[in-house]
């Protein structure tokens, strides 16, 4: 399948500043859909959800290209809130990786909607999709660049369970 034709959709909860925004700028770019209500998401797609027990893994490859993926966009002082409603989705969270949006550089895992979104694209091997979200940002190359290994050795992956690996083994090394 194309990567162009993949069906990226944010759900907005309307709680950032819009000219900060990085999922209306992607959608400023025709880059992913966004919907401002839950019920809009498309049923079965993958859903990421920081409080997920599974990881994304190659394996949610298959699903992403007949559901789509699907990010959130809301403030991470709402996040617990806004996740724990129930969405029509397979929900996953992301592995460990380190922020480099200007909100919150170098801070591990809280990543803005279109480093959550690269990423997710990146680690099932839709790199050029990934690559393509992020060069519309100044600082896009600089998630690629602190992350790269990690995003590397994640799209080899083979499901949840060899993440979780790899991500215990990552962690203790950026600690140091």
């Amino acid at each position: 399948m194309c990567q162009r034709n993949l069906k990226i959709i944010v759900y907005h909860a309307r709680q950032c500043d819009p000219k900060r925004c990085t999922a209306l700028k992607l959608k400023r770019h025709g880059m992913v859909k966004i919907v401002y209500q839950i019920k809009r998401l498309p049923r079965g797609a993958v859903i990421l959800n920081p409080f997920s027990k599974r990881a994304l893994s190659p394996a949610d490859r298959e699903v992403v290209e007949r559901r789509g993926l699907v990010a959130i966009d809301c403030s991470w002082i709402h996040a617990s809130d806004l996740f724990a409603i129930s969405m029509r989705g397979v929900s996953r969270c992301l592995p460990y990786l380190i922020a480099s949006n200007p909100t919150n550089y170098g801070i591990p895992t809280k990543l803005s909607t279109v480093e959550a979104l690269s990423a997710a694209l990146y680690i099932m091997v839709f790199t050029e999709m990934a690559e393509r979200l992020l060069s519309i940002f100044k600082w896009g190359s600089t998630f690629l660049s602190i992350n790269g290994e990690f995003l590397e050795a994640y799209s080899k992956a083979k499901d949840s369970k060899d993440i979780i690996r790899m991500q215990e083994r990552f962690m203790p090394k950026c600690r140091r």
